[in-house]
């Protein structure tokens, strides 16, 4: 019986669309309204029978990239009709407007029919997220691009200029659908031929399998003096359904034992002591920290700090960045860059070099990608590897960050 209204109210929702596309329509040849209206009429049937299967049967087993894509096709085209709609509701208030003129006046001189031109204008402004999310989705994916950034460090010891870290982040490794665009990937972190490789966070989007088909890949990746990796908050397991505490701290274990696996040195509310060049480098690493009561705050940077004592450099991998504006600014002064993801940049967005930098996420989050500065401190915020939710990316890029330290004394 819910199934039954929720065709009945997908109907009804198409229908209403329809008059856009019938209006526009009434001047075609016959072959024309035949393939327009067939085309149409073709997306609701799909999307019914998608419904269904999804209920029915096991679509587990299905293929997993054409399934993602068709899914996520279809969402976009019933935002896209949804604009549709607010359109054609204005069209329909200005007719009940002009209408209740022409009754309260006595004539019948306005056209109750519906506007060409509005009905033009819905569809128009309905086809733009329908063109560019679907852009995103096919093209941008798996577009890594490799952002480059020069920091300036007040009184980096001269030994330490040009230490190059390479940064990675929210990996989400359970929306990939593909295996080989991620190799491509892991080319370029090793291309850039990094000393010290971070990722912040977000290995998976909640279960620790998900990362089983992509050890084999991400194990390649390489660097001069390590790979070193923190959770984020989607790798506690939080957002899955178990059976038990003891399996979701089963789920737990095995995701740590993913990250060695691959080689990668996790830090839990831990911190590692480096000789390069002859000066002490600590790598401070802390669990999902973030000033939004939102996400877990499992975090202890008081814990993961003791023991850096007077090292030349301090670096902490800190998923969430509200942590840096929250604590480590405050309190951890002698912390020279902090290393931040979760945001993605929202996967969508607009950024040209020296001209623009805009995202709906920046109502969301001060610092949401890039390079930061407080005094003396730096932030960087990763717009990360992979992608979740919306299985693509218009205008703001998977990323592979790289940074070279440069000293200056003050």
């Amino acid at each position: 019986m819910r199934l039954l209204v929720l065709f009945i109210l997908i109907l009804l929702f198409d229908v209403y669309v329809f008059q856009a596309f019938t209006e526009i329509g009434q001047n075609w040849s016959k072959t024309s309204k035949i393939i327009l209206y067939s085309i149409y009429w073709t997306i609701p049937a799909l999307a019914m029978g998608m419904l269904s299967a999804s209920l029915f049967f096991d679509v587990s087993k299905w293929d997993r990239n054409t399934f993602t894509i068709i899914r996520s096709v279809l969402m976009i085209i019933y935002f896209s009709k949804f604009l549709i709609v607010v359109v054609l509701f204005i069209d329909d208030i200005r007719r009940l407007f002009m209408t209740t003129v022409d009754g309260i006046a006595g004539t019948q001189t306005y056209d109750k029919s519906r506007s060409t031109f509005l009905s033009q204008m819905a569809i128009f402004v309905g086809s733009l997220p329908l063109v560019t999310l679907t852009y995103g989705i096919v093209r941008n994916r798996y577009r890594y691009k490799v952002y480059k950034e020069i920091v300036p460090v007040e009184n980096l010891p001269k030994s330490l200029d040009g230490l190059k870290i390479v940064q990675i982040s929210d990996i989400h490794s359970g929306s990939f659908t593909l295996k080989e665009p991620v190799k491509t990937a892991v080319d370029l972190i090793n291309k850039q031929e990094a000393d010290l490789v971070f990722f912040t966070g977000d290995l998976v989007n909640s279960v620790a399998s998900e990362m089983t088909d992509f050890v084999d890949v991400f194990d390649k990746i390489k660097s001069k003096y390590g790979v070193f990796s923190i959770l984020g908050n989607h790798d506690y397991g939080d957002y899955a359904r178990w059976e038990s505490i003891d399996a979701k701290q089963t789920n737990f274990q095995q995701l740590i034992e993913t990250h060695k696996k691959m080689g990668w040195d996790i830090m839990l509310n831990e911190h590692r002591n480096l000789k390069i060049n002859g000066e002490t480098v600590s790598i401070i690493g802390v669990e999902n920290y973030s000033a939004s009561p939102r996400f877990p705050k499992y975090g202890n940077l008081q814990k993961a700090h003791e023991g850096t004592g007077d090292a030349a450099l301090k670096l902490l991998l800190s998923h969430d960045p509200t942590h840096w504006e929250d604590e480590v600014v405050k309190k951890f002064r002698d912390i020279a860059i902090t290393f931040s993801g979760h945001t993605h940049g929202a996967q969508f967005g607009i950024e040209i070099p020296g001209w623009i930098k805009w995202s709906p996420i920046k109502y969301v989050y001060k610092q949401w990608a890039g390079l930061y500065k407080t005094g003396k401190q730096y932030l960087y915020v990763n717009r990360g590897l992979g992608f979740l939710g919306y299985p693509g990316r218009v205008g703001i890029l998977p990323e592979i960050t790289v940074l070279k330290l440069k000293h200056y004394e003050s």
